[in-house]
């Protein structure tokens, strides 16, 4: 039975008629008695909007991973997996949006215990290899309880994830997350201009545009960058609440294109020019590389403006990603209660909640690496390919085409590939790196 046999009265999505219509246009929220009470004045989010929300969910704290992958892959293949992961990305979004009307996504936790401790590595300082790499704060002011990973973590919970994450809509927020991407585009400019300036000087030496495979180990390793880049591109649980709230639901296709478009772009050049600049000496968060001198005038100054640009522009992803999380979890622990926006003890207390529980956690993970290996290698990969494919082959309409049937199949296999060896590369690594060694 296709869509087309269902009821004849089709409907198109407006705020401003407010027909209930059931097709693939309609919203992929479901709308709930009095889910828009106190917000009739609301007359829908705008394109822009939309698309400064959903870059910033993709443009993450994933970002200061991805030059590390360029040491692993080499430049060529590194840029072109980045490239091809935005296509596959993009086609598993429309999958996800043509065929997921029961309206429920699954959110993904990790990626706001990555910006947590990614802000803590950038104020308060990370250790890499054994070797401390001390923070802005700590570079400014010497080292103190103040400025302790702890506490600035508390401080920015309070200050500003806590008074953002206390909005009700996804569109209150395109402000803060047009600002967010402006700051990934200023950390961009900021090294791209300090690379272009050695590359003039001849302080940059060639950089590896191919893989060292020299045993299967070493081939094994290769498949470890796949979950990064796919949790880079993480944004599915965040399409469905974007799409609730477009003043035209027939946009959001061209949204996601949009978006993705910039964010492969900000990636791309942020690997190339992040693995130039570093070479071989590419940290697994190159962030911390930026504590050095770099050979340049005013280096230090340009080392500070970097880091605090990043740190700025996550705590402004932190709401972003948080709102879908708190949607999700209403829903599971509260699926016959009204709307979470129109009972205000419960919208603070999940709000708190899960506020103090991501406190915690982020307080707790000791490498950011490690973190986007083992999250990217299970939840992202699920979120991002296994799960929308499942929903397609399900085909509930009918209404999947062999191409569709084919591409969810390659998804599923390619995931579940990478899930295998990345896990078992990943576990490998830690056990030798935390194991007992021998004189």
């Amino acid at each position: 039975m296709t869509i087309g046999n269902e009821k004849s009265g089709k409907e198109k999505r407006s705020r401003k008629n407010k027909q209930v219509i059931v097709d693939e246009k309609s919203p992929l929220l479901p709308t709930k008695k009095g889910e828009e009470a106190g917000f009739d004045e609301f007359n829908g989010a705008s394109f822009t909007g939309a698309v400064f929300n959903l870059s910033t969910t993709i443009v993450g704290a994933g970002i200061m991973a991805l030059p590390a992958t360029m040491k692993v892959l080499g430049l060529i293949p590194g840029i072109a997996l980045i490239i091809f992961m935005a296509f596959l990305t993009n086609a598993s979004i429309d999958l996800l949006i043509r065929f997921s009307r029961a309206g429920k996504t699954v959110s993904y936790g990790g990626a706001m215990d990555d910006a947590f401790g990614s802000i803590g590595d950038v104020l308060s300082g990370t250790t890499s290899d054994g070797i401390h790499h001390a923070g802005v704060l700590q570079g400014w002011f010497g080292v103190h309880w103040w400025n302790s990973r702890f506490f600035v973590l508390l401080v920015t919970t309070l200050g500003i994830f806590a008074p953002l994450a206390s909005l009700k809509r996804i569109d209150s927020l395109s402000y803060t997350s047009a600002l967010s991407v402006a700051l990934a585009v200023v950390f961009l400019v900021i090294t791209a201009g300090i690379t272009i300036f050695k590359l003039i000087t001849g302080s940059i030496m060639m950089p590896k545009l191919f893989p060292d495979i020299v045993d299967l180990t070493s081939a094994f390793n290769l498949f470890t960058v796949v979950p990064v880049l796919v949790t880079a591109y993480i944004c599915h649980y965040n399409v469905h609440s974007i799409d609730n709230e477009l003043e035209d639901s027939t946009k959001i296709k061209a949204v996601v294109r949009t978006s993705l478009i910039l964010c492969s772009s900000v990636y791309v050049m942020t690997s190339l020019f992040g693995f130039l600049l570093f070479g071989d000496g590419t940290l697994d968060d190159v962030l911390a590389n930026f504590d050095t001198n770099l050979g340049i005038p005013y280096s230090s100054l340009l080392n500070d403006a970097v880091r605090v640009s990043y740190a700025a522009h996550l705590m402004l992803v932190f709401p972003i990603v948080f709102f879908p999380l708190r949607l999700n979890l209403d829903g599971l622990l509260f699926p016959y209660k009204g709307p979470l926006v129109s009972d205000n003890l419960r919208f603070a207390s999940i709000t708190i909640g899960l506020i103090s529980v991501i406190f915690l956690g982020a307080n707790f993970i000791p490498s950011i690496w490690d973190a986007f290996q083992f999250t990217g290698a299970t939840a992202a990969v699920c979120i991002g390919f296994i799960f929308p494919s499942a929903i397609t082959l399900g085909d509930r309409y009918g209404i999947a085409s062999k191409r569709d049937k084919i591409l969810c199949v390659f998804m599923i296999v390619l995931a579940v590939f990478s899930n295998v060896v990345a896990v078992y590369s990943d576990a490998l690594a830690l056990f030798k790196k935390n194991g007992p060694t021998t004189e």
